[in-house]
């Protein structure tokens, strides 16, 4: 399993960065980023079940571990989803998590993915073009 961390500094409280990265809209937005069309099902409650999802229905679903609102949020991936089906897979503990530190400038916005060498290339291209997408929604919109 490999680390991967990525930050980017957002003029905004972090109240409005919480607002874009979990608000239907704008989720769907800067999950684009990786998938369009990228959306998600269920809650984000601690220790709830999350699905998701790419426009075919395909995708991963996650346990919420941590649920910090304005402050942290923090997502195990259990296991893949095909035609509608859980699949559990052995990943080990891949973990994605958002860390959000107010400051000065605003929020300094923090991603952490926990993730085997075989998916590095693609957060590392994905990843950065995400965070400018949740920059530029929380920077530009009421």
């Amino acid at each position: 399993m490999e680390i991967l961390s990525y930050e980017i500094e957002i003029n905004a409280e972090p109240e409005k960065v919480w607002s874009v990265l979990w608000g239907d809209i704008t989720y769907k937005q800067w999950t684009s980023a990786f998938a369009k069309g990228s959306f998600y099902q269920g809650t984000l409650e601690e220790g709830s079940i999350v699905k998701f999802f790419d426009p075919n229905n395909n995708g991963m679903y996650s346990r919420v571990e941590v649920n910090i609102p304005n402050q942290e949020m923090k997502f195990l991936h259990l296991g893949e989803i095909y035609a509608g089906i859980e699949v559990p897979q052995d990943w080990g503990n891949p973990t994605e998590t958002f860390i959000l530190e107010e400051n000065e400038e605003g929020t300094l916005l923090k991603g952490e993915i926990q993730t085997r060498e075989e998916f590095k290339a693609f957060f590392e291209e994905k990843f950065p073009k995400a965070l400018e997408i949740i920059k530029h929604l929380s920077e530009n919109q009421l």
